[in-house]
């Protein structure tokens, strides 16, 4: 269909507004022209009054029978007619004093108003000029007002013989004007949007491409949306595939250490069954943990992860923590130290909270070299609880701290992990489950003196209707 896109329904839009301004306008002229035969005669009343009035002064002393006579003259020339009134409103003179006239039984209206309309015994109505002379007299010229249908007639004529060819053209040439400016509008508008059509079709077909935003502020707006999405679309596909590229490789080491053992065991060909069935369990473990971490990440992603909100103690928490890995921090010759502040209550899932900082405190110790030290640290930031580890092992480079809660982004060069070495899912996961707290998590790091990693968590407030209790009081 004809009027089926964007750009044909604006232009319609536009070229219908456009007519109907059109319309109206003549509509208006029209209007004001049937009112030219009234004003019209206003005018030509106004005319006739001034002429009259250069013989103001001989109206204010001529004896009646010649008075009668100067008025009829007018009457003639003018074919208006002529009342001559004194001071108290009393008729001295009319010039068609024959009685064919009708008379005007109300005269107050011609000695308080310069012009207007009266009604005369029989119903016709009358415009008329008035204005006071000499001798405390006043002079009116009256005239029939013109009827609905002499109006018509004459505005018609007025309109085709004064503007009926300018108004053609002017229409004609602003209705031209008005389709090309309409034409313009609609493609100013629906071009950006034609554009983000098809840089759509194209994303749908794998080629990834922005556009130049453009046109009125609402579309400009969507245009440099559209960008956002097309990068964030971008980064979550390279994502996915990095994943399943990422995946593929983890799986495949474990998957073949365990094929080849258990090969060798099948044909008899290992020396020591005992060590190569240990090996198959620990890449077979070493799998377990990765799929975990799998649909851990998975179900954090998804918003599906049970998160068993409840009133937690987060100095007990992280005191337990603390206490977990002292025998490990000493057995690398590494200084743990807790600088745990008291804490407010604080709602969430106790158990992936000890995840978070148990994942945070082993990295820390295991990129730590003997004699080095841990700090772990927290106190109350406002609405905030802030909680660091600290480490004084060889930090991260700068172009690589970004990257660290990526997922399977190991930092192989800067920190070697050994035979324990994770697949890069542990930041990762962390990051998740802190933002399912409603908290933000970062690092800090210079290469040579350490790093430190920053959790913040929003304060549990007793008004909070997720709050059961507050942490339990000392007294």
């Amino acid at each position: 269909m004809m009027f089926n896109t964007l750009r044909s329904r604006l232009w319609l839009s536009y070229a219908a507004v456009i007519i109907v301004a059109l319309g109206i306008v003549l509509v208006g002229f029209f209007l004001f022209y049937l009112r030219g035969p009234v004003n019209n005669t206003y005018f030509r009343l106004y005319l006739s009054l001034d002429r009259l009035l250069l013989v103001e002064d001989l109206l204010s002393r001529l004896p009646p029978e010649r008075l009668y006579s100067t008025l009829e003259r007018v009457d003639e020339n003018s074919s208006f007619r002529v009342l001559l009134l004194n001071s108290d409103g009393v008729l001295i003179a009319d010039s068609r004093r024959t009685g064919a006239a009708p008379v005007i039984e109300s005269t107050s209206q011609f000695m308080s108003e310069e012009a207007g309309a009266v009604q005369d015994a029989t119903g016709q109505e009358w415009l008329f000029v008035a204005r006071k002379i000499k001798g405390e007299r006043y002079v009116i010229l009256i005239a029939p007002r013109p009827r609905l249908l002499q109006s018509l007639i004459q505005g018609f004529q007025n309109l085709r013989d004064e503007l009926a060819t300018p108004m053609i053209r002017a229409g004609v040439v602003a209705l031209l004007f008005g389709l090309i400016l309409a034409f313009w509008i609609s493609r100013w508008i629906s071009a950006p949007l034609q554009e983000m059509s098809e840089a759509t079709k194209a994303i749908a077909a794998g080629q990834y491409m922005e556009i130049n935003p453009k046109g009125p502020t609402e579309v400009k707006d969507l245009g440099i949306a559209f960008n956002e999405m097309t990068e964030r679309v971008k980064a979550s596909q390279m994502s996915q595939r990095d994943f399943v590229a990422n995946v593929s490789h983890e799986l495949k080491t474990p998957l073949t250490s365990i094929q080849g053992f258990a090969q060798a065991i099948i044909d008899g060909a290992a020396e020591d069954q005992d060590k190569a069935a240990q090996i198959i369990y620990q890449e077979a473990d070493r799998m377990h943990r990765l799929v975990v971490d799998f649909l851990d990440l998975a179900r954090l992603d998804a918003g599906t992860a049970d998160l068993k909100r409840a009133p937690i103690d987060m100095e007990k928490l992280l005191n337990d923590v603390t206490m977990k890995f002292m025998p490990i921090a000493d057995q690398a010759q590494v200084k743990l130290h807790p600088q745990i502040e008291p804490l407010p209550g604080f709602i969430g899932d106790g158990d992936r909270l000890a995840q978070v900082f148990t994942n945070l405190v082993d990295n820390a110790i295991k990129h730590t070299p003997p004699g080095g030290q841990v700090i772990l640290n927290a106190r109350r930031e406002g609405e905030q609880v802030e909680i660091s580890v600290r480490d004084t092992g060889s930090g991260i480079p700068p172009d690589e701290l970004s990257r660290i809660f990526e997922r399977f982004y190991q930092l192989d060069k800067a920190r070697s992990g050994g035979q324990e070495r994770g697949v890069g899912l542990g930041l990762a996961i962390v990051r998740e489950i802190i933002h399912s707290h409603r908290g933000q998590i970062y690092a800090r790091s210079q290469v040579g003196q350490g790093s430190v990693f920053v959790v913040r968590l929003p304060v549990a407030h007793p008004e909070d209707p997720t709050l059961a209790l507050s942490k339990p009081s000392s007294d």
